[in-house]
């Protein structure tokens, strides 16, 4: 690889390895493409404004408020004093100048040859350009509204240092709940550096895990002071926030876009004291209401039950529960009397019936005819003779009599 030389190789269209553009080159050409830009018109916010004395040249700083970005401005000290009104840092201006670079210090730079306020009513436009914006995006939707805890443990405030604001905060939040704890964040409420700060604060108290709710607070100001409550990037800082929010900004008609943002919308920083905590005397009142109410419940229910427990005990069954006893054992008596009657009649009709039935078959037995006299001639088989012809002669027979029998054998006689 070849060295570098001194020559300038300024006709390159292009730099290579073998033939590389010394620093100056580029800085030359740097220099050359913003020349060619030429005058530009800038909006921002005065930031760093520095008068020195003795030069008749003013420097300040023109800051972009949706980002972290600024660029250093120069102009005479007659193009600065010429601005009506004057120019005051956090002013919003329009600033007509040239872009310049520095090659040898390498920096860019914005050469102001006119100042121009951005009017309140073109600031109004813009806002409401942006709140339109920003609901369509659904950072004002009311479902994505969070509760305020009841009771929080630590509450994040961030207001501006020693200010009426934080103020009114510490003093009715603790004279409502005098064990509130707060974790303070002093930031600028206005001016260039008022985004960063709350930005910056947000994200610190919004990672502590102690902190339950977070309040942005700042007293009433113009509409060009609350400007930093309606910056897009704190906007979307609040709606990333997992911790609620309240905004209490000012008084009751203004309404930056980060009311809209906020989980909570206070219309001073005294309500939203207000709002976090619970008043102690007030809570200790409906906890003593509650009790009452509950004592009432539980007595009126003591003696609702105890009259039904009266009532119960003078029926006649509680009274004298033996009542009971006796009439079922004087009906179950009753039935048992019955019964026997009953069956005592149906033994005495079964006994009649039986010795009538014993009375007709005494009298139709076979014996009760030997009784009377008679026998009964059997043959060896049992068989009853009935007839002469039945048996043979010399057939034996039996002879059945009243008492025993005898034993006969058939023999036939001739008639005489």
């Amino acid at each position: 690889m070849s060295q570098p030389t001194d020559r300038a190789p300024a006709g390159s269209p292009r730099s290579t390895p073998d033939e590389p553009w010394p620093v100056r080159v580029v800085s030359q050409k740097i220099a050359g493409w913003i020349a060619r830009l030429g005058d530009v018109w800038v909006e921002g916010q005065v930031a760093q404004l520095s008068r020195r004395p003795g030069t008749n040249t003013v420097f300040l700083t023109l800051r972009d408020p949706a980002a972290d970005i600024s660029l250093p401005v120069t102009c005479w000290r007659q193009v600065f004093d010429d601005a009506q009104p004057p120019l005051t840092e956090g002013a919003r201006v329009i600033v007509h100048a040239k872009p310049e670079f520095y090659p040898a210090r390498g920096s860019l730079s914005l050469r102001a040859t006119e100042f121009r306020p951005v009017g309140i009513g073109e600031l109004l436009a813009r806002l409401e350009r942006l709140k339109a914006a920003l609901g369509a995006e659904g950072l004002f939707a009311a479902e994505r509204k969070r509760r305020l805890p009841f009771l929080p443990s630590t509450v994040g405030l961030i207001t501006g240092r020693a200010s009426a604001a934080e103020r009114d905060v510490l003093e009715n939040a603790r004279r409502r709940w005098p064990a509130v704890q707060f974790a303070v964040r002093n930031v600028a409420v206005q001016g260039a550096s008022a985004v960063p700060q709350m930005i910056g604060a947000l994200r610190d108290l919004d990672a502590d895990p102690d902190v339950d709710v977070i309040v942005i607070a700042r007293g009433g100001g113009s509409a060009e002071d609350l400007l930093p409550f309606s910056d897009e990037g704190l906007c979307r800082a609040v709606f990333a926030c997992r911790t609620p929010v309240v905004s209490a900004i000012g008084h009751e008609p203004d309404t930056p876009l980060l009311d809209f943002v906020a989980d909570v919308r206070c219309s001073t920083p005294t309500d939203a004291a207000k709002r976090v905590v619970p008043d102690l005397a007030e809570e200790t009142h409906r906890i003593g209401v509650a009790r009452d109410r509950l004592l009432r419940c539980i007595v009126g229910r003591l003696d609702r039950e105890q009259q039904w427990l009266d009532g119960a005990r003078s029926r006649p069954v509680m009274a004298r529960p033996e009542v009971m006893i006796d009439a079922r054992a004087n009906e179950v008596n009753g039935l048992l009397d019955r019964s026997r009657r009953c069956l005592a009649h149906r033994l005495d009709a079964a006994t009649g019936e039986l010795s009538h039935t014993r009375a007709r078959v005494t009298a139709l037995s076979p014996q009760a005819t030997l009784d009377r006299g008679y026998a009964v001639v059997q043959r060896e088989d049992g068989v009853v003779v009935r007839r002469p012809a039945d048996v043979d002669p010399g057939d034996q027979v039996r002879v059945r009599l009243a008492e025993g029998e005898i034993p006969a054998e058939v023999g036939f006689w001739d008639e005489p």
